[in-house]
C-alpha cells in the first residue's frame, strides 16, 4: 500500500504533464480496472468521473450497477431484504463488471469489506482508497438522510464505529489517497499522480525480476 496526499502546487508545464501522465496510466494499466474504495462521503463517485474522463475510460458505479439488475434502489434493497441480500448482490456485480474492459469503478462502502471481493479486485484490477478523517465525512453525509445504514437513532455514532471497522481493511488496497475538501479537480490530479508513480514503480519492478 502506498500513501500519497494532496497537493495544492500549480505550475505552467502541470498540463503537459497530465498528457503524459494519463497516456502512461492508461498503457500501464493493460487490462485492469481502477477501482475506488472507502467510505460514504470519501468523493469516490465524484472523483471517479472525472478521472475517467481524465484516461478516456467508462466510469461506472458499483450501486448503479446494483440497482440497475435488482431494479430496486439500494435504500429499498436494504430494507425489503436486508443487508446480507444487498452484500451477495454487491459481491457478484462487482466481479461481473471486473470481467469487463478496463474501467473506473466506485464501490460501495461495505465492498471491500468483503474478502471475496478484495481477492478479485486484486486479481483484476488497481485499488485506491479515498482516506477521509471522520469530521469530512459527517459532514458531507449529513446532508444525504438516505444513506441506509446511518438511519439509526445515533448516526454520528454509527459512522465512528463503521471507520473503526473499516479502516484497517481499506488499509489493503494498493493506494491511499487523502481526501480533503478541495476541488474535484485537484483530488483527481492526486489520484493521477499516485497512480502514474504507482504503475511506474511496478513495471521497473517486472523489468529487473530475473
Amino acid at each position: 500500500m502506498t500513501d500519497v496526499k494532496t497537493s495544492r502546487s500549480r505550475d505552467s508545464d502541470a498540463a503537459p504533464r497530465r498528457g503524459s501522465a494519463n497516456a502512461r496510466i492508461v498503457e500501464l494499466l493493460g487490462r485492469r480496472s481502477v477501482v475506488l474504495v472507502g467510505m460514504m462521503g470519501a468523493g469516490k463517485t465524484s472523483v471517479g468521473k472525472r478521472l475517467a474522463g481524465r484516461l478516456g475510460l467508462t466510469f461506472i458505479d458499483a450501486d448503479t450497477a446494483i440497482e440497475e439488475a435488482a431494479k430496486k434502489s439500494v435504500t429499498e434493497i436494504f430494507a425489503e431484504h436486508g443487508e446480507e441480500y444487498f452484500r451477495q448482490g454487491e459481491r457478484r456485480v462487482i466481479a461481473r463488471l471486473l470481467r469487463e474492459p478496463r474501467q473506473i469503478i466506485a464501490t460501495g462502502g461495505g465492498a471491500f469489506m468483503n474478502s471475496e471481493t478484495r481477492t478479485a479486485i486484486r486479481s483484476a484490477g488497481l485499488s485506491i482508497w479515498l482516506k477521509a478523517d471522520w469530521e469530512l465525512l459527517f459532514e458531507r453525509v449529513r446532508r444525504r438522510p438516505t444513506r441506509p445504514l446511518l438511519q439509526t437513532a445515533d448516526p454520528e455514532g454509527t459512522l465512528r464505529a463503521l471507520v473503526e471497522a473499516r479502516y484497517p481493511v481499506y488499509a489493503e488496497a494498493d493506494l491511499t489517497v487523502q481526501s480533503i475538501d478541495v476541488p474535484h479537480e485537484a483530488m483527481v490530479d492526486a489520484v493521477v499522480s499516485a497512480l502514474d508513480a504507482w504503475l511506474v514503480e511496478e513495471a521497473g519492478r517486472e523489468k529487473s525480476a530475473p
